[in-house]
């Protein structure tokens, strides 16, 4: 699925994954944690992060000061210097880049700070972890964005009908 179908085929099944993530919230954890962990392992045995990098193209994650000191270390740079020449504040008072795509992707969608990228990076898109009933909002945002999530919803939605 391409990048526009992508968003189209999310705005299309919004009202219906809205009322999966209504029956969702009604399942004990355990067993929501379950499904979308199953439905996570499926979709990433056959989806290829490096062919899309669309989360890194269209949103940007948030820093936290840990992120930040070693991403400023990998850079061999200060903090400081690393807030300056890549960070802003948002309305949250959170630090975000200044802007998107992300400067450290290359055009092989490789990331430059791979093993130092922050923690919301490598823990993208969120969908393995437990306690899934807090980010269910998050996961249908995140439909839009990353092709593995909206297949996710998709299994989800066919072994809940």
């Amino acid at each position: 699925m391409n990048l526009s179908e992508l968003k189209k085929n999310a705005l299309a099944q919004k009202k219906t994954n809205k009322k999966l993530i209504q029956k969702l919230k009604k399942k004990k954890g355990k067993e929501v944690d379950e499904l979308f962990f199953e439905a996570h392992s499926k979709a990433f045995s056959c989806i290829d992060c490096l062919s899309c990098a669309n989360c890194c193209k269209t949103t940007g994650p948030l820093f936290t000061n840990k992120d930040i000191d070693r991403i400023a270390n990998h850079l061999n740079i200060k903090p400081k210097l690393f807030i300056k020449q890549y960070l802003r504040l948002d309305e949250d008072n959170d630090y975000v880049l200044q802007v998107v795509p992300c400067p450290f992707l290359d055009q092989n969608n490789y990331c430059s700070i791979y093993d130092a990228r922050p923690k919301a990076c490598s823990d993208y898109p969120h969908t393995d972890r437990v306690k899934q009933h807090q980010i269910l909002a998050l996961n249908l945002k995140n439909t839009e964005i990353c092709p593995a999530v909206f297949q996710i919803f998709e299994s989800i939605k066919s072994v809940t009908h």
